[in-house]
């Protein structure tokens, strides 16, 4: 089978595994009440089932286990291998950490201990950042550094997405977009195997928002979005920054700058007012739009928007062919969903 077909399959798997399950997850947290119940800072009028992480996380692990067999990894090196399980063990650990927390409501601090612990155990195991990219200075190597800047991207990713998951179809979206890009700038670096880990997860993602696209019928939940975020995170390392090319270094920065930002605005807010930056409060880019008057879905589409955008700059820098086209597309898309945020902001004032 060629290559690039094992990429397909493993989306399309994952795609189907995630359609096929999700009706029964939902239907087992209704009988058992784990649902995400309405309050102060939470956007939705009724409960929600809030563990539909499980068919994010059973949708990729089938789907990767299922190519594993077919033969889809069979030219990885021994080397790759360490570092792809590396990924895969982790992504599992952290989503039993985050279905745990939907079930048992663990404290912030519990999650980021064992989060912790779980990145440096990726980095041992070969999941490393070795390289940084300097603005106008080249690449610098982490020597010592390694560790520390590994576990903060890996927790800090995983821990991203999750705080993005505030809107209907959000998390789900972004982190599909992510991934989709991310698919496509690891096969044109010759990527495959961290190619397929990104097919697999972007098909979770996009078949989980046929039901949690505003309205929506299930939420992901802590387990699905540090599932996805822990993967994406881990993709980036083992397929892009492993490399010695500056721009390749860069591009899973830019890939999920959206979440990034995001979370780094957030945490520096809220220091800045006095307040712990585990304390869950409204003042992500998503509060900011509704506030604003800007529907649920119209916020969504412009954050869409946004990490598409930051995407396609990243498969312009990495030279893809027509990557500036796709870029050049994306900054249109962009403007005019900008322009339909404004009109919207501009009615709600007058």
């Amino acid at each position: 089978m060629p290559v690039e077909l094992y990429h397909l399959v493993a989306f399309l798997i994952s795609v189907t595994v995630v359609l096929w399950t999700i009706p029964d997850v939902k239907t087992i947290g209704l009988k058992f009440g784990i649902v995400d119940r309405p309050n102060a800072r939470k956007i939705h009028q009724n409960p929600v089932v809030r563990v539909g992480g499980v068919s994010i996380f059973t949708g990729t692990i089938a789907s990767l286990l299922i190519v594993w067999r077919l033969g889809g990894f069979t030219t990885v090196s021994p080397q790759e291998q360490g570092e792809i399980w590396g990924v895969i063990i982790g992504s599992i650990i952290f989503f039993s950490i985050g279905l745990a927390d939907d079930l048992f409501h663990l404290s912030p601090i519990s999650r980021l201990l064992m989060q912790i612990s779980v990145a440096a155990a990726c980095w041992f195991i070969g999941v490393r950042i070795d390289f940084l990219s300097v603005p106008f200075d080249g690449l610098i190597h982490t020597n010592w550094l390694s560790l520390p800047v590994t576990v903060v991207w890996l927790v800090g990713m995983a821990n991203a997405i999750n705080w993005i998951d505030g809107v209907d179809g959000l998390a789900a979206g972004v982190s599909g977009i992510a991934a989709v890009v991310m698919l496509v700038v690891t096969l044109f670096m010759d990527q495959p195997a961290a190619a397929l880990i990104a097919a697999a997860v972007a098909g979770a993602a996009l078949g989980f928002l046929r039901y949690n696209f505003n309205p929506a019928q299930i939420f992901m939940g802590d387990g699905g979005a540090y599932f996805m975020g822990f993967t994406l995170a881990g993709v980036g390392v083992i397929g892009l920054v492993k490399t010695t090319a500056v721009t390749a270094v860069v591009l899973p920065y830019l890939i999920l700058a959206v979440p990034i930002l995001d979370m780094s605005a957030v945490i520096f807010s809220r220091i800045c007012k006095g307040r712990s930056p585990f304390i869950a409060d409204k003042s992500h880019l998503h509060h900011w739009l509704l506030k604003a008057g800007i529907s649920q879905r119209l916020t969504v589409l412009f954050i869409y928007a946004l990490t598409l955008w930051m995407g396609s700059l990243a498969m312009g820098f990495s030279n893809i062919p027509s990557g500036w086209g796709y870029a050049i597309g994306a900054t249109l898309l962009l403007g005019y969903i900008s322009w339909q945020v404004w009109r919207n902001t501009r009615k709600q004032n007058e």
